[in-house]
């Protein structure tokens, strides 16, 4: 399921449903959002996992793009394959999810 976006009424913000199906988090019981919208924590925003998916939404400042990475509770990173865009961080030496608003 891609990233969903329902934008306010004067586009000044973005609520964004963050999702990765079950197939694609390498065996994680848990999974956690991290990103620039967090300072990166790691377990500061933890997923739900209902009907073969993780999901969580976040209401975000619009008018710019996020990066993030998906967190297993053993500490492995994943990108969402259904991101906007990637972009090369060399404090990961990895690309980074990016999602655009």
């Amino acid at each position: 399921m891609p990233l969903t976006k329902t934008f306010s009424k004067d586009k000044s913000k973005c609520k964004v449903v963050f999702s990765l199906p079950v197939d694609n988090a390498e065996g994680a019981k848990k999974l956690f959002l991290a990103g620039e919208f967090n300072e990166w924590n790691p377990t500061a925003l933890p997923m739900r996992k209902a009907k073969g998916q993780f999901t969580t939404t976040l209401t975000l400042p619009a008018a710019t793009p996020y990066q993030y990475r998906y967190v297993t509770e053993t500490g492995v990173w994943l990108n969402d394959t259904e991101a906007d865009c990637y972009v090369y961080s060399a404090f990961a030496d990895a690309d980074n999810s990016v999602v655009v608003l």
